[in-house]
Parts: C-alpha cells; sequence; structure tokens
C-alpha cells in the first residue's frame, strides 16, 4: 500500500516530505546506476504521486546535491567513523539531501532537516540506519547552523 493512503495509519505526506523522498529516490539512481539529472527527472515525473510532490523544492535540493556533491561530501565525512564508501547508498543519498538543505536552505529549520531524514532512514533505510543519520546531522548541524543552535537563538526576536 502506498505510504500516506487512507486506512494506511499514517498520515497523508506533505508535498515537501513527497518532494524529499522522490529527491531520495533519484539520488539512489545516481549513486548506484551513475544515472544523470535528465534520466532521474524524467523517471521522477513519470512515476505516481510526483504530482503531489513540491516541485520546486524537489528541483532545488536534487540540483543542489549533484552540483554539490563533492563538497557535500566533505562536509559529512569527519563526522563518519567508516569510509563514505562503506555507508549504504540509501544513507548516502538521505545524508547528501540534509547537508545540502543545512548548507543551501536556511529557510528550513534544521531539526525539520534532521527530523525529515531520520523519517526518511525509516522508510527506506536498514534497520537502525536512522540511528547512524541523526548522529551524523547531530554533529554537521552545529557546524552549519550554529545561529540556530545558540541558547539565546529563541529569544532573540
Amino acid at each position: 500500500m502506498e505510504r500516506g493512503k487512507a486506512g494506511s495509519g499514517k498520515p497523508p505526506s506533505s508535498p515537501r516530505h513527497r518532494a524529499r523522498e522522490f529527491v531520495v529516490q533519484g539520488l539512489y539512481q545516481y549513486l548506484v546506476g551513475g544515472q544523470d539529472a535528465a534520466a532521474i527527472i524524467t523517471q521522477a515525473e513519470s512515476a505516481g504521486g510526483f504530482d503531489r510532490a513540491n516541485r520546486a523544492l524537489y528541483d532545488a535540493l536534487l540540483d543542489g546535491v549533484l552540483n554539490n556533491t563533492a563538497t557535500l561530501q566533505v562536509l559529512l565525512e569527519p563526522h563518519i567513523e567508516r569510509p563514505w564508501a562503506e555507508v549504504s547508498p540509501i544513507e548516502r543519498g538521505i545524508l547528501l539531501l540534509a547537508a545540502c538543505e543545512l548548507q543551501f536552505h536556511p529557510d528550513t529549520p534544521y531539526r525539520v532537516v534532521i527530523n525529515e531524514a531520520i523519517e526518511l532512514t525509516k522508510s527506506y533505510g536498514g534497520t537502525d540506519g536512522y540511528k547512524f543519520v541523526n548522529g551524523v546531522l547531530d554533529k554537521l548541524a552545529p557546524q552549519l547552523r550554529p545561529h540556530e543552535l545558540r541558547p539565546d537563538a529563541s529569544n532573540a526576536r
């Protein structure tokens, strides 16, 4: 049954969450199959439910990761205790997506980015993969979003 359908016990996915799901799927195609952006986009556009995804966010995140993969990997690697190549392709894709959003989309609060990454990993990754992703992002967020993590950040209005 499709995630978020009536009777599934899960709330329907928001357009932003659906966009992130399609980005993760596209990044898997990129990381495992070497597909380029055009092939990934064509595949996504033909998939069921893509019309309910936030297209602007999908385009921005997919483009952001594909054009900055090496930079994002450099940001992530110090927070990972194993070689990058040993991280599963799903977890690599989700980490790249979250790092991209943390780095280039300050309009999305860091807690939302981390929560979305955890939920995506629970849906698509290995059994305890979400713990790994959470640990990495908990270390990366203060580096990329120090202003959001200051104790006085909520009182600075």
